[in-house]
């Protein structure tokens, strides 16, 4: 990547956003009690509750959005590799994340987070509370998405698909032109107050650790991929993952599934064997669409740090429980935007494990800043699942004649 691209992507713009907010929130804190200081501190937390109900809008627009249009593709083509295709991308994301919660009920209580921190300042109460209610609960969002998904595929309803599609595409842009940019003013005005209260200081060198802990655990669950991938297919996945070097940086510098996709396919297709050239065109495009396991593991340990952080406590476990098997589901149907997967979980985290504006923002924060080692973990975890559709495949005589997918 450039670095005139690189400046011009969401993470340096994030992180720049980021800066701007400590350094904002440092200098309202040195001159605490003035006008000036005040009036400040009165726009900040109005931005950032007015961005914060605007992101909280757009969260079951992007599941009608993102979810329904995924399954109409998917109902007709190659109907038994892709149910095998998405039963094994489900498993891998679920497993990912479970994994990723016993690491956290784990690790997390010997890192001494300080949930709360002696001497803090106070913000202000928002002077213009403009609230935004959302047009469905989220989890009415998942149940209408799914239920009109299925059923226009089973009806053949080609004018409810052609529907679907342009919806996601109006909601694609939406996304875009709005939420991404908005992203930034949310996360800057947030820092600016955790800088200003005083507890930001506390909790860097804890967010440092939780993100070198995660790209650990990126590691230990693609060895799990390979080791069962290749002992399912009864070859070789080191033959495989040798090849994914280009692949795995070209995602790190990315930071994109899709702009890594041509650099995956050639990783892959150097493979043969073990890997069989038709699973690879069909698996390859596909899996970069809904296997987003490095992502999901993230998020998942992020999660339960975030709540100990914000709220003192971590979520429960019938409520992580509840949030990985959920989390699955939505990271199959993700938008192929930059931090996607936590993206279209947005009303998970604020549904599901009670999270606040605060909340959204630090998680969408603390995943933006490794979202491209997620990405990588991802990009080289296809590999490893589609040495499981070789396998499948050879064990019972399927050709690849007929096989083909949609770039979701």
């Amino acid at each position: 990547m450039s670095s005139k691209g690189f400046t011009s992507s969401l993470p340096f713009k994030l992180i720049l956003a980021l800066v701007l907010g400590i350094l904002i929130g440092l200098g309202l804190s040195a001159i605490e009690g003035s006008a000036f200081c005040t009036a400040m501190l009165n726009v900040i937390v109005t931005i950032r509750y007015i961005s914060g109900q605007f992101i909280n809008f757009c969260i079951p627009l992007i599941i009608i959005g993102f979810v329904a249009p995924s399954i109409t593709r998917l109902g007709s083509n190659a109907s038994k590799m892709l149910l095998l295709a998405l039963i094994i991308a489900y498993i891998s994301s679920i497993g990912a994340a479970f994994f990723s919660v016993v690491a956290g009920y784990t690790i997390l209580p010997f890192m001494n987070i300080a949930s709360e921190v002696e001497g803090l300042k106070s913000l202000p109460e928002v002077v213009f509370a403009l609230s935004i209610p959302q047009i469905m609960p989220v989890i009415s969002a998942l149940v209408l998405s799914i239920t009109v998904g299925l059923a226009a595929t089973w009806n053949k309803s080609k004018y409810i698909i052609n529907l679907l599609e342009e919806f996601q595409a109006i909601v694609l842009s939406i996304v875009k032109m709005f939420l991404i940019p908005l992203l930034p003013v949310l996360i800057g005005t947030t820092f600016c107050g955790f800088a200003y209260e005083g507890s930001l200081t506390k909790q860097l060198p804890i967010f440092i650790a939780i993100i070198l802990i995660v790209i650990i655990g990126h590691y230990i669950w693609l060895a799990l991929l390979y080791f069962l991938a290749g002992a399912y297919s009864g070859k070789n996945p080191l033959k495989i993952i040798n090849n994914y070097g280009p692949a795995y940086m070209t995602a790190i510098g990315t930071m994109s599934s899709a702009a890594t996709l041509s650099v995956a396919l050639q990783c892959a297709k150097k493979s043969e064997p073990p890997l069989r050239d038709d699973m690879v065109n069909f698996g390859i495009p596909l899996f970069a669409n809904i296997h987003l396991c490095g992502s999901v593991m993230t998020e998942t340990f992020f999660v339960m740090a975030v709540s100990k952080i914000l709220y003192g406590a971590y979520p429960t476990v019938s409520n992580m429980i509840l949030f990985a098997l959920l989390l699955g589901i939505f990271a199959i149907a993700a938008p192929g935007v930059p931090g996607g997967t936590v993206m279209a979980s947005l009303g998970l985290i604020t549904g599901v494990l009670g999270f606040d504006t605060s909340g959204t923002a630090l998680m969408l924060t603390i995943f933006a800043l490794q979202d491209s080692f997620g990405t990588a973990c991802n990009v080289t975890g296809d590999g490893a699942l589609t040495l499981i559709l070789t396998g499948y495949a050879e064990k019972h005589n399927i050709s690849g004649e007929n096989l083909e997918t949609k770039n979701l």
